[in-house]
């Protein structure tokens, strides 16, 4: 097996995949004309002795220019949608939150749940993707049944057995009302097919902070390319092995916006499964998708390529 340390590199792995050769045409023609728009409009302000000037400083002014419009390009790739669905937050983590090493977190899984297998736990040597608070250990969920829904609600009931714990949607957890987003199945494939044969994967996530204010499909909308949401059952895991991350009333709350759910099971999924937490426990719950408070955030992951 391979011995993975800080000594790799990561990068990016984006879910939509690389762009096309329409999409990189149509990009450069429409740069072109953008450069010959700003060269009409600067030659007009320019005399001889200033288009000197500035192609005397060209290496200087090809490098200002490059970075300029990398910059625009990069800013442009982020999703306008839902821009109002964002409030600022000051919420965070309990003070004695931390991320565990790997290895504990898998001991705690093995506990919850025997029948799971092998994990590639040297995984967390790698440096972390940007936006990534830490490695998290998180189970296939056909590691412990047929089906997604099925597996949820195993997660659920093993959480329920160790915290005070308050399903407020205990019976309608079906495929009907709850699924996860494609985005998110897509992602687990990636993993899966990545660290294939284990059990338990070593995921590179946030647990809420970076999305906090924002609402669920708000934070969809201005995903990084390589990021994903994750969903109830990842998020439990998390919960079963760090309890502390939800264990106080001023506590960062969290939307699970890797599933969606329909309130009636009529296939509209225009709600949000999530966790909170009060003096009577840790509650679960649905709510609106372009709900946006500043007290809660959602958790997502992140794929990576080693290099």
């Amino acid at each position: 097996m391979a011995t993975f340390t800080t000594a790799h590199s990561i990068v990016p792995l984006q879910l939509a995949g690389n762009t096309t050769e329409q999409q990189n045409a149509a990009l450069q023609q429409y740069l072109a004309e953008s450069i010959q728009a700003a060269y009409r409009t600067a030659i007009e302000e320019l005399d001889r002795q200033s288009v000197e000037s500035v192609l005397e400083s060209q290496s200087q002014l090809k490098s200002e220019i490059i970075g300029q419009i990398v910059d625009a390009i990069q800013r442009h790739a982020v999703s306008n949608k839902y821009l109002n669905e964002a409030v600022g937050s000051d919420r965070g983590y309990p003070a004695n939150y931390r991320v565990r090493p790997v290895e504990a977190q898998t001991t705690g899984l093995r506990t919850a749940f025997p029948k799971l297998g092998s994990c590639i736990e040297k995984l967390a040597r790698l440096p972390l993707p940007e936006g990534a608070e830490g490695w998290f250990a998180i189970p296939r969920w056909q590691a412990l049944a047929p089906t997604y829904n099925e597996a949820v609600e195993m997660m659920l009931e093993t959480l329920g057995k160790r915290r005070r714990f308050s399903n407020r949607i205990a019976g309608r957890l079906s495929d009907v009302f709850l699924r996860q987003t494609a985005r998110s199945r897509l992602a687990d494939e990636i993993l899966a097919d990545q660290q294939p044969g284990n059990d338990i994967l070593v995921v590179a996530a946030q647990a809420g902070m970076l999305h906090r204010g924002s609402s669920a499909r708000r934070t969809r909308a201005a995903m990084a390319g390589n990021e994903f949401g994750l969903g109830v059952f990842a998020f439990a895991a998390m919960v079963l092995t760090h309890p502390e991350r939800l264990s106080s009333s001023d506590t960062l709350m969290v939307d699970c916006c890797g599933d969606e759910y329909s309130i009636q099971g009529d296939s509209t999924f225009d709600r949000i499964p999530l966790f909170d937490f009060d003096v009577s426990g840790i509650e679960f719950s649905i709510f609106y998708e372009d709900r946006a408070r500043n007290l809660w955030g959602s958790p997502t992951g992140f794929l990576y390529k080693i290099v």
